[in-house]
């Protein structure tokens, strides 16, 4: 979630009109493109690498996690937002804040969700903060919450935040450097997206500080897990311990992105296209990375890697994996 403070010392007459909404309806009496279902729950837990037997068989629950899929409107998109909801965020637009980031949410479980629930939701604007300023730009957060009915009976809570935002203007204020000076700092060029460390996953960067790629193996039933978790999603367990990756992986599955460009990805700054992949490790976790080594059009399915460690800019290293021919 980017970081923000309060501007302070200036008026704000835009804050004094979006506070207004706060408590307005952002949508009522939506409904769930599809029931709970089977197939959705699978494809689900297969995207995650969940196993967790109570997510299968005639007894089978939705995960939990997935209580903001069944209302999510595809493709095709809401036809359910309100008035109010489409006023604010035009009144946003119109101010110049026309950049959107989503920064968090916050889910309360209250009922478990099977197959055939039919989904029902009402969603709020549950607050508007006053303007901030962020890495990324000046803003707004504003924050909606959806309560989720399953056959009419209250069955969660989901709060979603973003930040809506005039990008910042890059810095200009130190003295110019020549080339080979900013080429060493690892300027004059995009950089790529920081990772978010938090007390969850905050020892699996420490290991790639080390150069070394750490799985979390559970304290009671052994399963080995990734990305890193508070608990097993096996057994439910808290305690966990590690294991060090031996580096070596295929790949499981892979996509090309052409579109759009994003000069950081690219070794020669154009931007693309590069693969990504999702990698299995031998030790039979998964993990999303890039390909290198190899021309993007030539990576294929049950390609072998081997964990390399990429540093990207100067303070920045990520684990990547090196194609090999197989």
């Amino acid at each position: 979630m980017p970081e923000g403070r309060q501007v302070t010392g200036e008026p704000d007459e835009l804050y004094e009109r979006l506070k207004a909404f706060e408590g307005r309806a952002a949508a009522t009496a939506g409904t769930g493109k599809d029931p709970v279902n089977e197939p959705m729950i699978r494809h689900w837990c297969e995207a995650m690498g969940d196993t967790n037997p109570a997510y299968s068989g005639p007894e089978a629950i939705a995960p939990p996690t997935m209580l903001q899929a069944w209302t999510m409107g595809g493709l095709s998109g809401h036809t359910d937002r309100s008035a109010a909801y489409e006023e604010l965020f035009g009144l946003l637009d119109g101010a110049g804040y026309t950049s959107v980031v989503a920064t968090d949410c916050e889910q309360e479980y209250l009922r478990p969700l099977r197959p055939g629930d039919l989904i029902t939701f009402d969603a709020v604007i549950e607050s508007v903060s006053e303007r901030k300023t962020t890495k990324l730009g000046r803003g707004y957060f504003v924050t909606t919450r959806m309560d989720v009915r399953a056959d009419g009976v209250r069955a969660g809570t989901h709060r979603f935040r973003i930040l809506k935002y005039t990008p910042a203007a890059p810095r200009r204020s130190e003295p110019r450097r020549t080339g080979p000076e900013r080429a060493a700092r690892g300027e004059g060029r995009s950089l790529r997206p920081r990772p978010v460390i938090n007390r969850d996953n905050a020892g699996f960067w420490q290991g790639v500080a080390e150069h070394r790629l750490l799985i979390q193996r559970c304290g009671d039933c052994a399963t080995l897990r990734f990305p890193w978790l508070p608990g097993c999603n096996a057994c439910g367990c808290q305690e966990w311990d590690t294991v060090e990756a031996s580096g070596e992986g295929t790949v499981f599955s892979h996509v090309v992105m052409h579109h759009p460009p994003f000069p950081a990805f690219g070794a020669d700054g154009a931007g693309g296209p590069y693969a990504v992949a999702l990698i299995e490790l031998a030790e039979g976790v998964r993990m999303v990375s890039n390909v290198i080594g190899v021309p993007y059009d030539k990576v294929r399915t049950g390609m072998p890697v081997r964990l390399e460690f990429l540093r990207t800019d100067p303070d920045l290293e990520l684990p990547v994996f090196r194609g090999g021919e197989g």
